[in-house]
C-alpha cells in the first residue's frame, strides 16, 4: 500500500528533492505546498484581485495556500515538517500542530540550534531528525522493517 507523505516547511533548500530521490525505491507518494515563493505569496491577488495593503495581499495568499496545505495534510499518512536555518517558518509550526491535532504521524526536521525553540513542536512528533537521509531511513524502516 502506498504511503502518502506531505513535505511541509522551509522552501529555500533542496531537502524535498533529497527525500524524494532517496525514497525512489519505496512505495510512497509525495505532496507539498507550492514551493515557488513568488507564486505562493501572490496567488491570492493574482486570482482574486490586487490589494493596496500588504496585510490583505498576504492574507489572500495565505488563505488560498491553506486550501492546498490542509488537503495535503489531511490526505497524508506521514507529515514531514522542515524548519530551516535562515528563515522563521511560522507556517511550518502551524502545519506541525495541525498534523498532530489530526493524529497524523509527524516527523520534524531541524538543526540542533532550533532544539529549544521547537521543544513543544518536537514533543508532538513521533520522530525528530536533522537530515533528509534520516527521513528516508525512517520511511524505509516503516515500509520494510529494514535498518540502514
Amino acid at each position: 500500500m502506498t504511503l502518502r507523505i506531505y513535505l511541509s516547511g522551509e522552501i529555500h533548500t533542496d531537502w524535498r528533492d533529497q527525500i524524494t530521490a532517496g525514497a525512489a525505491g519505496l512505495d510512497v507518494a509525495f505532496d507539498s505546498p507550492v514551493t515557488d515563493h513568488d507564486a505562493s505569496d501572490d496567488c491570492g491577488v493574482a486570482i482574486m484581485g490586487a490589494e493596496p495593503d500588504k496585510f490583505w495581499h498576504d492574507n489572500k495568499g495565505a488563505r488560498l495556500n491553506a486550501i492546498r496545505t490542509r488537503r495535503g495534510i489531511e490526505n497524508a499518512d506521514v507529515v514531514v515538517v522542515r524548519f530551516g536555518e535562515k528563515y522563521k517558518q511560522w507556517n511550518a509550526a502551524f502545519d506541525a500542530g495541525y498534523a498532530a491535532a489530526l493524529g497524523k504521524s509527524l516527523i520534524v526536521m531541524h538543526g540542533a540550534d532550533h532544539q529549544h525553540a521547537l521543544k513543544e513542536v518536537d514533543a508532538a512528533a513521533l520522530a525528530v531528525v536533522e537530515t533528509p537521509q534520516q527521513v528516508v531511513q525512517i520511511l524505509t524502516y516503516v515500509q520494510s522493517g529494514k535498518l540502514p
